[in-house]
């Protein structure tokens, strides 16, 4: 644990030393009047946002009425004159140190060394704001005293790496429990600030593996898969092999869509059919799907389908993201749509951004039937000598364990999605190695594998068909170096200036790719009586963990 006391600074030519906060005295704008400082910004608060609403509303009303927005009446005059006292004074209050920083730019800021800047959190200026010094140790116990937030640590300090340590010890005190074994250093913490984890303590180790070469569509791809399980990186390289020797697998985009699905309530059942009709005539479809574009030019409104529930609708709004994954995306755009709607649907309540009608991150047959994110097939034709000689087993004991499996088995089970032997394994692994949202392996892993003999009963033809892979190769988890690196192993690192959303197009093909040769292998493995051999040699662990310290 590398807690430390932070040693002064040695002086030296040209150091400018930081002024201390109780040596200034700067004007506040707070003392324009002489009342308390909470009602003063309450009444200008306040102020404020009545003044803006009334001349917003007078705006619409002139719009609709094509009355010309520069003719005023007396009240318009009033609250126009009230908005920019308002303004005035909110600037001055808030915005005077931002101010005084242009006036007495050497006040507040104390210079950082050269070769010191790459410890500030997420920015690359040569200043910050000057703080008073404190020690690690005193920070520790404000934080364990709940004086100090944990969560304001990085904003406090400036350094993300020193926030996280002192986090780490804060909690280690107040729980009594080690975290040893839990590695702190080797993390760009300013990596994820903002975006990908809040209060970081540390980080998981999770070893990656390679699978391949996977060929794909005539491409040959190495698979990097993220797990802990032993056997399944080794069962899906044997599974890749047996498709590569057996001439490659194809795969298609079916869909591409991210959907999102709000749910507004009016008064009435008709009301919410009249929305309903609305939503889903063709000629309203061109205005609603520029309305919802506005907040991204990479946002295609696809389609708006809609359910009633008594006096409520559910909308599922589906359109296309670039290479983003895209639930922000479709989020605004939906947000969009709503605010138009308002104005000529002012009865309906909106009762949440997302109603479940998505769906994400639960099992539901919306997704397994109509789609989401990307819907694929892909398939190959496994030669009988590769049956044989690679997968050890035969052509006739796949298609009849398949059957029975895969298909009865998992409808005797109620399945829903998953007629497969272990999509979600494949699926999971390839998600945690380049970023993707590993909690969207619920949706993702639907999949439907058949197996069935040709050409006489000699070759197999083998398909997954996956409706709902739900990736993105820019955006959250993907930035990170290490998933990052995995993406540009797989050629579809970032987004694709030529041709935006071919990116995570393909990395859907090679998740569905790669759950193709998983299920090829696992399945050979199930029918030649191989799985409990398999998982004993290379699933087990030669150390005695009884002597491991606890």
């Amino acid at each position: 644990m590398d807690v430390r006391r932070r040693p002064p600074l040695p002086p030296r030519a040209g150091r400018v030393e930081p002024v201390k906060q109780h040596q200034i005295n700067h004007p506040k704008a707070s003392d324009a009047l002489p009342l308390p400082l909470y009602l003063t910004n309450g009444l200008f608060f306040t102020l404020f946002f009545t003044v803006a609403y009334f001349l917003l509303h007078r705006w619409r009303e002139k719009i609709r009425s094509s009355t010309p927005l520069h003719v005023v009446t007396l009240s318009e005059i009033v609250a126009l004159f009230s908005l920019f006292a308002s303004v005035i004074y909110l600037l001055g209050f808030f915005g005077i140190d931002f101010v005084q920083s242009f006036v007495h730019p050497w006040n507040d800021v104390v210079k950082v060394p050269r070769g010191h800047d790459d410890q500030l959190c997420g920015t690359t200026h040569l200043s910050v704001p000057a703080m008073p010094e404190q020690e690690d140790e005193e920070i520790i116990n404000s934080v364990v005293s709940g004086a100090t937030p944990s969560y304001t640590l990085e904003s406090n300090l400036g350094d993300c790496r020193r926030a996280a340590a002192i986090r780490r010890e804060a909690l280690q005190r107040t729980t009594r429990r080690s975290l040893e074994g839990l590695p702190l250093e080797g993390f760009d913490y300013d990596s994820i600030l903002g975006q990908c984890c809040e209060m970081p303590i540390g980080y998981v180790q999770i070893p990656v593996g390679v699978a391949g070469p996977l060929l794909l569509n005539g491409e040959e791809l190495t698979v990097p898969m993220a797990t802990t399980e032993g056997c399944l990186v080794a069962s899906t390289n044997r599974g890749c092999k047996a498709i590569y020797v057996s001439g490659g697998a194809h795969c298609v985009i079916l869909k591409d869509g991210m959907t999102r699905a709000p749910v507004v309530r009016f008064n009435s059942a008709v009301r919410a059919a009249e929305l309903k009709f609305f939503l889903e005539d063709p000629e309203n479809f061109d205005s609603l799907a520029i309305v919802f574009s506005r907040s991204s030019r990479f946002a295609k409104l696809q389609r708006i389908t809609c359910a009633v529930a008594g006096k409520n609708l559910y909308m599922r709004f589906t359109c296309s993201t670039g290479d983003a994954m895209g639930m922000n995306m479709v989020s605004k755009g939906v947000q969009n749509v709503l605010d138009f709607l308002q104005s000529d649907f002012p009865d309906m309540d909106v009762i949440g951004i997302s109603g479940n009608f998505c769906s994400d991150k639960k099992p539901a047959a919306v997704n397994w039937i109509e789609g989401r994110g990307k819907s694929v097939v892909c398939e190959a034709v496994i030669k009988e000598e590769v049956v044989r000689k690679v997968l050890k087993t035969n052509v006739a004991a796949l298609v009849e364990l398949n059957m029975l499996k895969n298909l009865t088995g998992s409808a005797m089970a109620g399945a829903l999605g998953g007629f497969n032997a272990h999509a979600s394994n494949i699926v999971t692994a390839v998600y945690i190695a380049t970023g993707q949202d590993p909690a969207q392996n619920v949706e993702s892993s639907h999949c439907l594998t058949m197996m069935e003999a040709i050409n006489d009963g000699k070759d197999l033809h083998v398909s997954v068909t996956m409706p709902s892979i739900e990736v993105g190769t820019v955006g959250g988890g993907t930035q990170l170096a290490s998933q990052s690196a995995c993406l540009n192993l797989l050629g579809v690192k970032g987004a694709s200036k030529e041709s935006p959303g071919s990116n995570s197009r393909k990395l859907a093909t090679i998740v569905a790719g790669s759950v193709l040769a998983g299920e090829l292998s696992l399945m050979s493995a199930l029918a030649a009586g191989q799985l409990v051999k398999s998982h004993m040699k290379y699933n087990r662990s030669s150390k005695d963990v009884s002597k491991l310290a606890c």
